[in-house]
C-alpha cells in the first residue's frame, strides 16, 4: 500500500476529484480528513470509509477554517503526513467580468487557502521529519482560456507558491508537489457543460483534438496520481509541477470548437 498508517488532510473532499482522492488514500492505506461545504455529502462518505475518515465542514475562505482542518486532523489521528489542496473555485469570468470581489474569492479559494493550511501544517511537519504536500492546480495556470482569467492566475500564482515553499522547505524534509490537471469529467463538469449546450453523452464522444484517448481524464485517474506523489514512493522529487494531460501543454495551439 502506498500511503499503509498515513495521515492525510483532503480538501474539497466531498465531490469530484477530491472524492476520488479521499477514497483512493483510503483504499492505499492511509486515514483522510474529509472536507467539504455540505455536511450531509461528508457524513456520508464517512459512512462509507469508516473508522478511516473524519470531516470537517466549512468554507476555506475563513482563515480559521484553514488552521481548523489541520488541527482537527491531529486530534482526530494522532498526526498529519499529507496534504491534499484540491478545494477551488472554476467560476468562469472574463476581465471584463471580474470585478474586485471575483477576483478576490478565487484568490483566497485557490491560492490564500493552500498556503494557510500547508503554513498550519509545519509545525506538525517538522516534529515528525517530514511531511508531503500535493497541490491541485490546472493546465490551465500557463495562460488559459479568455473566460478562466481570474481562475487561471490564481492557479498560475499556486503553481509559483509551490515551488517556492519547496525550495524554503527542502531541508525540513517537507516535499511539496503540485499536478496541473487537464480537461477531467467530474460531475460538475458534465452538468456544466450539458447546461452550455453540449449533449449529455459529451463526455464520451470527446473529439481527437481536445483528448487523442477519446476519453478525457477522470476523478479516479487523478487520484492515481495523487496517492503516488503523496506517498514515499515519490521521494525525493519536490517542487514539481507535473501536467496531467494528454497533449504537451508547452508549445501547443489548443483546438477552440467543439465538432458537434
Amino acid at each position: 500500500m502506498l500511503l499503509k498508517d498515513k495521515v492525510v488532510l483532503v480538501t474539497g473532499s466531498t465531490t469530484g476529484i477530491g472524492e476520488a482522492i479521499a477514497r483512493k488514500c483510503v483504499a492505499e492505506g492511509a486515514s483522510v480528513m474529509v472536507h467539504g461545504r455540505r455536511e450531509h455529502a461528508a457524513q456520508g462518505l464517512c459512512v462509507e470509509l469508516g473508522d478511516a475518515a473524519a470531516y470537517t465542514v466549512g468554507d476555506v475562505t475563513d482563515p480559521e477554517l484553514c488552521e481548523s482542518l489541520v488541527a482537527n486532523t491531529v486530534n482526530r489521528f494522532g498526526r498529519i503526513d499529507g496534504v491534499a489542496n484540491n478545494a477551488a473555485t472554476t467560476a468562469r469570468a472574463t476581465i471584463e467580468q471580474t470585478d474586485a470581489a471575483t477576483f478576490d474569492r478565487h484568490y483566497h479559494i485557490n491560492l490564500r487557502a493552500p498556503a494557510l493550511i500547508i503554513r498550519a501544517a509545519l509545525p506538525h511537519f517538522r516534529a515528525q521529519g517530514e511531511g508531503t504536500v500535493v497541490n491541485i492546480g490546472s493546465v490551465n495556470a500557463w495562460s488559459g482560456q479568455a473566460d478562466l482569467m481570474p481562475y487561471s492566475a490564481s492557479k498560475g500564482g499556486l503553481q509559483t507558491m509551490t515551488r517556492n515553499m519547496a525550495n524554503a522547505l527542502a531541508e525540513d524534509r517537507i516535499r511539496i508537489n503540485q499536478l496541473n490537471v487537464g480537461w477531467c469529467t467530474s460531475p460538475n463538469e458534465i452538468a456544466l457543460k450539458i447546461s452550455e449546450g453540449l449533449p449529455e453523452d459529451w463526455y464520451l464522444n470527446v473529439p481527437k483534438a481536445f483528448a487523442p484517448t477519446g476519453r478525457l481524464l477522470t476523478p479516479d485517474q487523478v487520484a492515481h496520481h495523487v496517492a503516488f506523489w503523496l506517498s514515499p514512493d515519490s521521494q525525493p522529487a519536490n517542487g514539481c509541477v507535473y501536467e496531467l494531460e494528454q497533449f504537451c501543454i508547452l508549445g501547443r495551439s489548443s483546438a477552440r470548437d467543439w465538432d458537434v
